[in-house]
């Protein structure tokens, strides 16, 4: 098909695979951590942003409360926010596609569709990204959440650093300088650390401390070193 031409289509649909495939860690993480199958599957569903689920069913998982789980998971998907209003003003869908949108606004479908230079390159890959992610997020989820015990422990083999380690290798090609890659080296380090020993969904806030930490009290612009103009292959994760 033309469409499948089109190196954004491409590039998000690789994207969508690589990302969505670790939505079998989150159902096993889920279903050991207290929740059941259905409501494991109803947090990627209706939540949808991987962090603030691994976030969520952490807090769980470590004897929280309901209340402090959401919070965490609020605090790691304000970003989401964020995103939503750059990509409205870049994008600028109309009617039912603004819910639609707003739902599969996430990392990997922001950072595929600011990669493009090419309005309708941009489009395309923000649709492909986030419609993809979201079916096999949804679909690896329940594999996940089904196969539960039957595949061990899944804390014991630091699932939770993989989503971390997925938007990594996505980000990576972007980065230009030295100061942003030291933030991602460092968030990257502390995450494998610490892994071991908090509860799964903790890492995720760790990372995201020392980045903020970084940014307060670093030199330089935040956007320093991001490349604007990445060719739609150089975003996608290897």
């Amino acid at each position: 098909m033309k469409f499948w031409r089109s190196p954004a289509a491409r590039t998000g649909a690789s994207v969508a695979i690589a990302t969505g495939l670790y939505g079998v860690s989150f159902g096993a993480l889920g279903v050991t951590s207290g929740l059941d199958v259905w409501q494991t599957m109803a947090l990627s569903l209706l939540l949808f942003s991987g962090g603030s689920q691994f976030a969520f069913i952490g807090v769980l998982a470590g004897g929280g409360s309901g209340g402090a789980a959401l919070g965490s998971a609020a605090l790691l998907g304000i970003r989401n926010a964020v995103y939503g209003m750059q990509l409205n003003a870049l994008l600028r869908p109309r009617g039912w596609l603004r819910l639609g949108a707003a739902h599969v606004t996430i990392d990997e479908s922001m950072a595929t569709a600011s990669a493009q230079t090419d309005p309708a390159e941009q489009k395309r890959a923000f649709w492909v990204t986030g419609i993809g992610i979201f079916l096999l997020w949804n679909v690896f989820t329940a594999l996940g959440a089904l196969l539960g015990n039957a595949i061990g422990d899944p804390k014991a083999w630091g699932l939770d650093g993989a989503a971390v380690a997925a938007f990594l290798a996505l980000l990576w090609p972007r980065l230009k300088s030295r100061e942003p890659e030291a933030i991602a080296v460092a968030c990257a380090v502390v995450t494998v650390i610490v892994v071991p020993f908090v509860p799964p969904g903790i890492p995720v806030l760790v990372a995201a401390v020392v980045a903020a930490v970084w940014g307060l009290f670093g030199v330089g612009r935040a956007d320093e070193g991001l490349e604007p103009d990445v060719e739609p292959h150089e975003a996608s994760p290897s």
